[in-house]
Order: structure tokens, then C-alpha cells, then sequence
């Protein structure tokens, strides 16, 4: 766990660096978010920051934003100024520690984020063998892909071999290869030197270095460019990476980890992966197998979504009722325990007693309460022909007759990323296509004129 704290505090600072420390977390002090900005760009990560609620928080998070630098930031300050923590809050800030800092406040703050990362829960004897494997490998340096469905855990299982290595004291460091764009990856991947290309205002440490003496995991790696794969083998291949603009090669010391939730055999055949940088991966294999395959990780998942829901919701904790149990338990869950975990989080907020009773459970974007349990793809059928999803009337099925293929598509995708609120990730999951997919679909209906959701967080108009 890193912590970079941003700010005076008039020597409060030492204090919850101590308290911080002492609860295992690595501290580093930097005093203006400038600094810290840098110091972030030079490589030198962090799991979480945490900032004086004087300084600019709004800045500082848009500057990671637009830097694609993905670290929660929290606020802190002296006194009980209600009105900064709630600026704080609007800017984006993750939560309010008020100061001088309470130690246990401090341990939770640090456990909430470190159990972000080391979750992981596996009780079904389906997955025996594969963590059995996972401790084997872990220990060595062996590049490992691990692969299967969207949501059914690639990264936690990243995670895990990361803590059993022994790399485990050094950086995790994770890029999102479908995340993206494909003219920004390189940059992300192996950094950039200062006027390198428009909008590199400052030198960047990419991912390799960032990772260097740690573990770096592609993320559904089969997502990216032919032309960058042959530079990723060379990377692999050579342990060593230029920077965008740069002159002289760096020397890594990093362990690969790739994700796919595609068949990367089929992409070989297919020519959209390279069969050598293929091999260079799959050293080990690993396939994590479809919640609807692993009933047994279901109930203890569900209590655990629960549980950490309700703790971040400021409400008390909540046992699933045997009717909701059963619920659960019918669903197909095509969005693996990613939708379970968001239908968890609906579920605590739904609740009307001490009990998560069955009408709080509301699958896949389900309208009714209570009414009967159908699969994702049944449902978003159904918002398009707009009828109930067990209305079997001729009516009902009369009303796709006459339409394309390609409308009933476009009307499924819209719909869907409607009841998503823009967010692209969770709608791509839920169709069951990849998120560079989705994106071209999208930018192919905007085109047309066809009007496209904004992306969650973006300006009304956004089209992609």
C-alpha cells in the first residue's frame, strides 16, 4: 500500500504518515500538488493520495484524469469545515478525513482501498486446481495469461499471484489495453519525453518503468494494435523499452501478466494477434472459469458485496434472506461477479428492513420487483420490443418483423448503455462485445445522427 500525502497541515502531516506507516503503508510527503504531479509522472506511484482540502483538489484530480493516471485522491483538513469537504467531495474527491487524524479512521481509509486490491474469494472446488497452479507459478518469473469471461476476475487473480511472488514489496502496476486509445497507449505503456507529441507538456514514466521490480498486467491485451504488439515483444523479448521521443533504451526488470476474455488462438488464426507475441505470453496459463460455473463462490460473494456496500453506504450490515438467496442462485449472470457485484450494491440500497428480501434484488436492469427471473439478454430484448419479458403473444413478436438486423442492434446498444448511464465498460460487459467495439458502433450511429448517450462524467454531446 503507497500513500503520497499533498500538503502543510501545520505538522499533522507527520502524524497521519505515522499513524499511516504503522498500519504497513509506504509514506511519501510531497508539499504542492505540482510536485506531486511530477513526482507521479517520474514513476513514482501510489495506491492512494491524500491531500490538504486547501490546495486545488479540483486540479489535482483533473490533471490525473486527463493523464490517465488512475489514483483515488481523499481530502484532508483541519477543523470541521463542512463547506470544503463538501468541495472536496464535488471535485472528486473519494472521501473527508478531518484532522488532527484519528487513527482508526486512518486504518479504515487504508483498508477500504487495499481491499479493493486484495479481494479474493474462492470456495468452489472448481477453483482448487487453478489457485493451486497460480501458487505454483507464482514464485517464478514466468509470463502468465490468464483468460476467460468479462467480470469473472482476471485481475483479482492478477493480484493474488502478485502477493504469493517474489515481487510482492514491488509495484502492481495495471493498463487497460481496451481502455485506451490506440495513439495514447504507446505513451501509456513506455512513456514520453517532454514536446514528444501534441499535449506532452511534461515528461512521463510509462507503465514499464513504473513497474519495474514489480508485476505489470496487460489488461485485455488482445485489444491492442498489431503495430504496438511487435513493440511490446521486443519489450518482452529485450527487457528494455524507449520512451516516445526518446533516444536512449531504459532496462526493465518487470513480470508480465496479460488478461483476454477472447480465445487469443482464434486471434492468431484470425491475424489480429501475433502468433510470437502470443507464445511469449501464454508461458502459463490460467482460465478463470464463469460465475454460473462456480455456485459454490456465489452466496460467500454476495455476502461480501454486501457487506462492504453497506459499510460504504453508512448503513448496517444486512443478511440475505433465503428467498433472495434464491433469486441469486436462478440467475445466469452473463456479467460474471462483476454484475453480481453490482447487483449487490442495488440490493443494500434497496433493502427496506434488517434483511435483503427478494424484491431488492433487481437483475440485469430488471423495472418490476419481484417479477420473474430472465437473463440480461432477455431483458434488453425486451426494452426494445417493449413487452414483458414472459409475453409470449404473437404481438409481441410481431413487432421486430420488418425491422433489420443492424436497427435491432443499434436499438439494443442504445437502450442498454441508457440503463447504464453512459458508462461504456459495464454496457460492453453486459452485451457480451468488446469495449472497441462498442466505441466504433457508437461513433458509426453519431455519424448517422443517431443520438448516443454521453459517457458517464462527460459533457452532454460526447458521442464516443
Amino acid at each position: 500500500m503507497r500513500l503520497l500525502i499533498v500538503g502543510f497541515l501545520q505538522g499533522h502531516i507527520a502524524t497521519a504518515g505515522r499513524l499511516a506507516s504503522q498500519r504497513g503503508a509506504k509514506v511519501a510527503h510531497i508539499e504542492s500538488i505540482d510536485g506531486a504531479l511530477n513526482a507521479l509522472r517520474n514513476g513514482q506511484g501510489a495506491d492512494l493520495v491524500m491531500c490538504d482540502v486547501e490546495l486545488e483538489i479540483g486540479r489535482l484530480i483533473e490533471s490525473l484524469k486527463s493523464e490517465r493516471m488512475s489514483v483515488p485522491v481523499v481530502a484532508c483538513g483541519i477543523g470541521t469545515d463542512a463547506g470544503a469537504a463538501v468541495r472536496a467531495i464535488r471535485a472528486g474527491a473519494k472521501e473527508y478525513i478531518p484532522l488532527p487524524p484519528d487513527a482508526e479512521l486512518i486504518a479504515a481509509v487504508l483498508q477500504a482501498v487495499a481491499e479493493e486490491d486484495a479481494t479474493f474469494i474462492a470456495q468452489d472446488p472448481v477453483m482448487a486446481p487453478i489457485i493451486e497452479m497460480a501458487e505454483r507459478v507464482a514464485s517464478s518469473d514466468a509470463s502468465i495469461l490468464i483468460t476467460g469471461e468479462s467480470g469473472t476476475g482476471k485481475e483479482v487473480m492478477a493480484r493474488f499471484i502478485h502477493r504469493k511472488s517474489r515481487r510482492a514489496q514491488g509495484n502492481f502496476v495495471s493498463v487497460n489495453c481496451a481502455a485506451i486509445p490506440e495513439n495514447l497507449l504507446e505513451s501509456e505503456l513506455f512513456g514520453h519525453e517532454k514536446g514528444a507529441f501534441t499535449g506532452a507538456i511534461a515528461r512521463r514514466i510509462g507503465k514499464f518503468e513504473e513497474s519495474n521490480g514489480g508485476t505489470l498486467l496487460l489488461d485485455e491485451i488482445s485489444e491492442m494494435d498489431l503495430r504496438l504488439q511487435a513493440k511490446l515483444l521486443r519489450a518482452i523479448q529485450e527487457r528494455e523499452i524507449d520512451r516516445v521521443g526518446g533516444t536512449t533504451p531504459i532496462k526493465v526488470d518487470i513480470r508480465l501478466v496479460a488478461t483476454s476474455n477472447r480465445n487469443l488462438e482464434d486471434e492468431v488464426h484470425a491475424k489480429r494477434f501475433r502468433e510470437d507475441l502470443y507464445y511469449r505470453l501464454n508461458v502459463v496459463s490460467l482460465h478463470m472459469p464463469p460465475l454460473r460455473d462456480r455456485p459454490a463462490d456465489l452466496m460467500p460473494l454476495a455476502s461480501y458485496f454486501a457487506r462492504k456496500y453497506a459499510t460504504a453506504n453508512g448503513l448496517p450490515d444486512r443478511e440475505i434472506s433465503d428467498g433472495a438467496l434464491g433469486r441469486l442462485m436462478a440467475h445466469a449472470w452473463r456479467g460474471n461477479v462483476r454484475e453480481l457485484e453490482n447487483t449487490m450494491h442495488r440490493a443494500v440500497l434497496m433493502a427496506r428492513t434488517g434483511q435483503i428480501e427478494a424484491e431488492a434484488i433487481m437483475l440485469s436492469g430488471q423495472q418490476s420487483l419481484g417479477s420473474d427471473i430472465v437473463t440480461p439478454a432477455a431483458l434488453a430484448t425486451n426494452a426494445i420490443i417493449g413487452k414483458h419479458p414472459t409475453d409470449t403473444s404473437a404481438g409481441g413478436q410481431a413487432s421486430l418483423v420488418g425491422r433489420t438486423v443492424a436497427d435491432v442492434e443499434r436499438d439494443l446498444i442504445i437502450d442498454t448503455l441508457q440503463h447504464c448511464l453512459g458508462n461504456r465498460t459495464h454496457a460492453a460487459n453486459i452485451l457480451g462485445i468488446s469495449i472497441r467495439t462498442l466505441r466504433n458502433k457508437l461513433k458509426q450511429y453519431s455519424e448517422t445522427g443517431v443520438p448516443v448517450p454521453p459517457a458517464a462524467g462527460e459533457a452532454e454531446g460526447a458521442t464516443t
